[in-house]
């Protein structure tokens, strides 16, 4: 064992203001974009979740996120001349003004509706695979429609009340879980229970939503992909699944407000880190530094000590790191309590580790400067 491990585990109490300053800037940015990747990820789910292979969309458009997704429905019977292809629905859509029932004592809400569409035979392609059958059965009703759990309170409904979309009678047959929308609530129902509410009475116009594809070999979804684009000739393009999930997200990602926020985050994380940190290994060598200087004395050079010091600085990094894994899985749990999606991918968890490293080096090297004060003269006053 190194002596800077050993003083670390020995001298714990000294060095335990920088570790945890170490692992609250950890967690602070792997839950607030976990938190933000969750929330964009629920608000799409029932795409990811679909059990479609390709996705076809206009061929300017680069993703779901505010642009205008609509084809023209001769472009549905083109895809099926690619024989792998088994299966192509549209992805119904619409926006409406939702306004509960209240019994007695309650009161009245009005909100700003999004209604997906799925079509509730077993095993259809827009059908997500996490719905029940006991759900798949519900909005196989006319006029059923299912809610996320998290905005049953925001709709003033509960499961059996009844209410309108744009002025068409629906009742709530299923609660939904991870289903939770950025910018109003999202609510799923059969095909023909969206075109009956749409304003536009939907399906009967020149044009459709996106395509969701199901192809007979999923693991051939890159290829078909291609063969789709290349026989296209402007009129679409086809993305897989993994493709398309990835520029929805991206799109919210870069936008101007989500961006700004997660970099002010990770600079406040950053120079929080530094501070604490450095702070803290400073006051430590000083408080040795009649040991530092006891070492000098007997000929260690200050090149070895200052070695010392960053790795010292490093052991430090790495409880850091750990103990923003425990404090991150806590605040999981914590999360998935209180139905709020987090959801942490490995390599921005790679990512923050290694800025947790970077901020733990950088404080060592700011500690460093203390040494100058170990004069083995000292020692003799």
């Amino acid at each position: 064992m190194s002596l800077a491990l050993a003083t670390l585990l020995y001298e714990w109490r000294r060095y335990m203001a920088a570790v945890v300053a170490l692992a609250f800037s950890g967690m602070m940015v792997l839950v607030m974009l976990g938190l933000f990747t969750g929330i964009i990820h629920s608000d799409f789910a029932t795409t990811e979740r679909s059990r479609a292979d390709i996705f076809i969309l206009p061929p300017k458009v680069a993703s779901m996120v505010n642009a205008n997704v609509s084809l023209p429905k001769r472009v549905q019977p083109l895809i099926f001349l690619n024989p792998h292809v088994t299966e192509v629905r549209s992805l119904e859509e619409t926006f409406g003004s939702w306004v509960n029932r209240p019994g007695p004592g309650g009161h009245q809400v009005q909100k700003f509706i999004q209604l997906w569409g799925v079509d509730p035979q077993p095993g259809a392609v827009t059908l997500p695979f996490d719905y029940t059958e006991e759900t798949r059965i519900a909005l196989m009703e006319p006029g059923a429609v299912a809610v996320d759990a998290s905005a049953l309170g925001t709709l003033g409904v509960k499961l059996g009340d009844t209410a309108s979309i744009n002025g068409h009678a629906v009742r709530v047959r299923a609660i939904l879980h991870n289903y939770q929308s950025i910018e109003s609530p999202a609510l799923a129902a059969s095909r023909d229970t969206v075109r009956g509410v749409s304003r536009s009475g939907g399906g009967n116009g020149a044009e459709t939503g996106p395509l969701m594809v199901r192809i007979d070999n999923p693991a051939l979804a890159e290829t078909i992909s291609a063969e789709l684009n290349a026989s296209s000739h402007g009129a679409y393009r086809a993305w897989t699944k993994a493709e398309f999930n990835r520029a929805n997200e991206n799109a919210v990602m870069s936008q101007q407000i989500v961006g700004v926020m997660l970099v002010f985050l990770t600079i406040m994380s950053i120079l929080i880190g530094v501070g604490i940190t450095s702070q803290t290994l400073r006051g430590a060598i000083l408080s040795n530094i009649r040991e530092f200087a006891s070492l000098r004395a007997l000929g260690i050079s200050m090149g070895s000590l200052r070695w010392f010091v960053m790795e010292l600085s490093m052991w430090a990094g790495v409880a850091g790191i750990g103990a923003a894994g425990l404090i991150t899985w806590v605040a999981s749990l914590a999360a998935a309590g209180a139905g709020l999606p987090l959801f942490i991918r490995p390599q921005p968890a790679l990512m923050v580790c290694g800025m947790l490293m970077v901020i733990a080096i950088a404080s060592g090297a700011m500690a460093m400067g203390v040494l100058k004060h170990s004069q083995p003269a000292d020692l003799l006053r």
